[in-house]
């Protein structure tokens, strides 16, 4: 969880502190701090696009340097904690308008920046009210609110939606969403860097990666069982946030055992309908299924012994 909002910024940062703080805020999107990770994360973005790889940078920082106004420690800033969401601020930027028009890179940079001060504020909705017994993070929700503010606010600015290969083979669509709904998760339809994505996570650790293989093939089979289009399977759209629910559950969240690993599996089927209902709203869904399905999921550890926070 962002400590965005402490009562005291903590020692200086140096130059390199900030440099892997800035690496680092890329491979917390799936709640790693490993600079290896980070670095493979960032081949994904630049497989997909070069300009993405650098709106993910820019609101990175942005982010960063919010954080730090608004008195984030060092060493949550350092490990990239103040980061992740501005990342993923730049990511959707990029998805939303894309990288050739000029205004794409400062709306990146203000939108990292305001992800502080909502991270401050979803913290403080988890720590000074009741809810703090159950220690929910703040995750990729500020994510969520300033990416959705930046889409509602240019349309004008709004690249058409590019057509997507038609895929009509359930056999098809199963196996490329393996790939794609990782590389989902940072909003790219890329089999490739789904594939460095998925990479960095077992680099991060074993763990980790078998995780995130389990969110993809559970999200996937879920989304055929409930009839989702193929299309939209195939293209990771139906099963990324059971990628990082599967993760946030199994082995972050939760103290790695048998039981955070069955709520896991059980956790990334509720988000599979999650998702369902949410594009049947129509509404922008960004990473809420997995969101919504995770605090509900630490909520209901919270009542079961075995479960064990880290």
């Amino acid at each position: 969880m962002s400590t965005a909002g402490a009562a005291t910024p903590g020692p200086a940062i140096s130059g390199t502190e900030w440099l892997r703080g800035w690496g680092q805020g890329l491979s917390q999107i799936f709640f790693q701090s490993n600079i290896y990770t980070a670095l493979l994360f960032l081949a994904a973005f630049a497989v997909a696009d070069w300009r993405m790889a650098v709106l993910v940078l820019i609101g990175c920082a942005g982010n960063m340097v919010g954080g730090r106004l608004l008195k984030a420690d060092s060493p949550s800033v350092v490990s990239g904690m103040e980061g992740f969401c501005g990342a993923l601020v730049g990511a959707a930027t990029f998805s939303i308008m894309g990288g050739a028009q000029w205004a794409a890179y400062p709306i990146a940079l203000v939108g990292g920046i305001l992800c502080a001060p909502v991270t401050w504020l979803v913290v403080a909705l988890f720590t000074k009210t009741p809810l703090r017994v159950f220690s929910l993070p703040s995750t990729t929700a500020p994510f969520c609110i300033v990416a959705t503010a930046i889409l509602v606010s240019t349309e004008a600015l709004h690249l058409p939606s590019a057509p997507s290969a038609t895929i009509d083979s359930e056999p098809l669509a199963f196996a490329r969403s393996l790939l794609t709904n990782v590389s989902e998760v940072v909003l790219i339809n890329n089999v490739w860097s789904g594939a460095l994505i998925l990479l960095g996570l077992f680099v991060a650790g074993w763990k980790v990666g078998l995780a995130g293989l389990l969110g993809s093939v559970v999200g996937s089979l879920c989304a055929l069982a409930m009839g989702e289009a193929l299309t939209e399977t195939a293209n990771g759209l139906a099963g990324y946030s059971g990628v990082l629910t599967a993760i946030a559950l199994a082995v972050v969240f939760l103290r790695s055992s048998a039981v955070s690993w069955v709520l896991a599996v059980i956790g990334t089927v509720v988000t599979a309908v999650v998702t369902v209902i949410m594009h049947d709203l129509n509404a922008p869904t960004y990473t809420w299924p997995y969101i919504l399905t995770t605090w509900v999921f630490l909520v209901i550890a919270h009542y079961i012994p075995a479960a064990k926070r880290p």
